[in-house]
């Protein structure tokens, strides 16, 4: 996710702004830039790839004495990470870096072009400069300029501006993206999306809320919010850096977790509008002719992959089928032209997935990726590509990627399902209204976390885990018992509950824990009668559902919903947590567990 920086003061603009956009490494990004305001002259530097080549375009630059200065590491989601799409953007006389999404962006971007306004990047986010900049030249003040500015915007963001009109002042806003300012005795004013760039410069700081927006100077510092200027509770900043890129969570895995929230926000920003999946990146992409879909990937992609198959047939109408990358490339695949290939991958350099891509754009076959990072090899090598803009991921076990992949292939077989006209308005509605409510059912419950912290001691040992589930809530078994396994070393499997009679049965005992996902919307009564046959023989039983079971021997109630896929998405949270207490309390390291890499470039 990117990353912001802002200060106001005498010290070197340069230096600081460099040092804050190192602490914010760890939230990845493709590219970088930033801009000061000194002695009523804006000077700025970008550059994609490494921050190392900003710093190596930035060296002979220098602003000692009283200026203003903006910093941002950009992580793609409209337009390539290139060096023109980098931040800041600008226009005649003013420069802004942006943090999240514009949903409304294309209506403004129009309406700005019919003005003759010349936009030089892919983004959305130079919109909002020119947009300020239209409404100065409408003789608004600087300060009422920013504020129709940012009433006009629709979506997430966390903006700093800088402009000549009004050269001692930063103009800010917040609405679902982080954004802190902090300030010390020296009269000096910081900003970040972190607490980290700003340990050991500021002295205390405020976490701006939803829907404020506001101007800083060194004489002062204005919030508003609603048209009512708030009064910001500034608190003392933690000393600690690794704690402040954590946000105060234990680990990154853990931080991850609770963030499945706002990245799914993003992952569906700009793509639901009336009632409709939009996606840019498939404009132009003709359906007509595939009468299959085969996905390719491996590890909790390739979960994500299964889960989308059932929704692919269930919504879309059209076959699908899924393969392990790693087996694809050996079996001699029979290829068909009028196969859609999709390959899903977090980093975009799985090396099985990728040459599985290969193999099928040599077929001819039309080929689309899934993926988190862009002009990655996968993505370059993609006909089309659908971001799932989950940010980086330090957690080497996937949970904000797993999620972001499957509401994407969510999406996805709705947009497919509109295209092949097998959509009605009953199912349209019904299905548009689960996805909006996502980001609401990831909200981890406190009471919840703390009830499977009370639980993880009971889970400790024995001599296996089954993850059972039916439908969609197979894949989602496969991969809890995935999360398990990759960082508690303990062992889990994960099967269809309706197999458990075919074999696996065998293991039942008390030593042998079961996690069952028993979800009221879909096959419970199914579900429901393979769990009494392992409590038959006397397996331990952990129920997740939000029907009571008297048979479990623990039981975590979820919420009642209306839709498979928001009871996917809560229990999917549930099985996460639970594999991240049990591994702590064995006194694992979360977020490296050993043998493991993040990316596997290697076969």
């Amino acid at each position: 996710m990117c990353g912001i920086v802002g200060y106001i003061g005498e010290r070197e603009k340069r230096e600081f702004l460099l040092d804050g956009l190192r602490e914010l490494e760890y939230r990845g990004y493709d590219s970088a830039g930033i801009a000061v305001l000194h002695q009523g002259e804006i000077n700025y530097f970008k550059a994609s790839g490494k921050l190392d080549n900003l710093i190596e375009k930035t060296k002979d630059f220098r602003s000692i004495n009283f200026g203003l200065g903006i910093a941002h590491t950009r992580w793609a989601t409209h337009g390539k990470p290139t060096e023109i799409n980098a931040h800041p953007h600008w226009g005649e006389f003013s420069f802004l870096i942006h943090n999240g999404i514009i949903e409304n962006y294309m209506e403004i971007k129009k309406e700005l072009q019919s003005d003759g306004v010349v936009f030089l990047s892919q983004t959305d986010s130079e919109v909002i400069v020119h947009l300020f900049e239209k409404f100065v030249r409408l003789n608004f003040t600087p300060k009422d300029a920013f504020k129709k500015t940012i009433e006009s915007l629709k979506g997430a963001f966390a903006v700093l501006l800088i402009s000549k009109v009004s050269p001692e002042t930063i103009f800010f806003a917040k609405n679902a993206v982080p954004l802190i300012i902090g300030k010390n005795s020296q009269n000096e004013i910081f900003f970040g999306s972190s607490d980290a760039p700003l340990i050991g410069f500021a002295d205390e700081v405020s976490y701006l809320e939803d829907g404020s927006f506001g101007w800083a100077s060194k004489e002062e510092i204005e919030i508003f919010k609603d048209d009512t200027k708030i009064v910001p509770i500034f608190k003392l900043l933690n000393s600690s850096k690794i704690y402040a890129q954590k946000d105060g969570f234990r680990f990154f895995m853990e931080k991850e977790i609770y963030e499945q929230s706002t990245v799914t926000s993003e992952t569906l920003m700009g793509r639901i509008k009336d009632d409709k999946v939009y996606l840019e990146e498939l404009s132009g992409y003709d359906f007509s002719d595939i009468d299959e879909i085969k996905i390719c990937a491996c590890g909790t992609s390739y979960h994500a992959a299964l889960t989308s198959s059932y929704l692919f047939e269930r919504i879309s109408k059209i076959r699908c089928s899924v393969e392990i990358a790693s087996e694809f490339r050996y079996k001699e695949p029979l290829m068909d032209k009028k196969t859609l290939f999709l390959v899903i991958s977090q980093s975009g350099e799985t090396a099985d997935t990728l040459q599985a891509l290969k193999m099928a754009k040599k077929a001819g076959l039309k080929t689309l990726c899934i993926c988190n990072v862009d002009n990655s090899s996968i993505v370059r090598i993609s006909d089309a590509t659908i971001l799932t803009r989950a940010g980086i991921e330090k957690g080497v076990a996937s949970t904000k990627a797993f999620a972001t992949q499957v509401l994407t292939l969510w999406l996805l077989s709705l947009y497919v399902a509109k295209k092949r006209d097998k959509l009605d308005k009953k199912m349209c509605e019904t299905e548009m209204k689960a996805l909006r409510s996502i980001p609401s059912v990831l909200k981890v419950d406190e009471e919840i976390h703390e009830k499977l912290h009370r639980l993880s001691k009971r889970y400790l040992h024995g001599h296996g885990f089954f993850f059972i589930g039916r439908d969609i809530f197979f894949p989602l078994a496969l991969e809890g018992a995935l999360k398990l396994k990759e960082i508690s070393y303990l062992h889990a499997e994960g099967y269809p509950a309706g197999e458990m009679k075919h074999g696996p049965i065998a293991l039942a005992d008390s030593t042998l824990f079961t996690i069952a996902l028993m979800p009221q919307t879909m096959l419970y009564d199914k579900t429901k009668s393979n769990v009494e046959e392992l409590s038959a023989r006397d397996a331990t039983i952990l129920a997740i559902s939000p029907k009571e079971f008297t048979l479990a021997d623990d039981f975590i109630k979820t919420q009642s919903y209306e839709h498979p896929m928001s009871e996917f998405f809560e229990m999917m949270v549930i099985t996460q947590l639970l594999a991240l207490e049990i591994s702590i309390r064995l006194g694992n390291d979360v977020d490296m567990p050993r043998n493991l890499a993040k990316s596997v470039t290697v076969e």
